[in-house]
């Protein structure tokens, strides 16, 4: 089912707007597709204007930066921590940017969107 983004139907004080357009291509959103755990897989969208974005629909490993050595190197993941945006989020594995992974090093918060992105960037705890 498509997510439309146009104007309401209705006015503030709750009367009926009759709109003199109807809906638009470039109103429709795109469904959420969570980025779960498990091997990597990558699905690409095209964007108004031509241009591509990567969503992260699995991921398998993360980049994460070491403050104090100063070194990025890419970890596996092992599990979702906490996910201030959702903590049913946590049950299901999901991933998204603020979500505390669990790495080979230690705990992580992820600082990027994998749904925009394709990548998940972490920074050590």
């Amino acid at each position: 089912m498509a997510l439309w983004q146009g104007k309401s139907r209705r006015k503030p004080t709750g009367g009926r707007l009759i709109s003199s357009k109807g809906k638009r291509r470039f109103e429709i959103g795109t469904e959420k597709q969570f980025t779960k755990i498990g091997a990597q897989s990558l699905k690409k969208y095209r964007t108004a204007g031509g241009g591509l974005k990567v969503r992260m629909l699995v991921a398998e490993y993360a980049n994460v930066v070491d403050k104090k050595k100063n070194t990025v190197t890419k970890l596996k993941i092992l599990g979702v921590k906490t996910n201030p945006a959702d903590p049913n989020y946590v049950q299901r594995s999901i991933v998204n940017k603020g979500a505390t992974i669990k790495t080979e090093l230690g705990d992580a918060i992820i600082t990027s969107r994998p749904g925009q992105d394709g990548a998940i960037n972490a920074v050590l705890l």
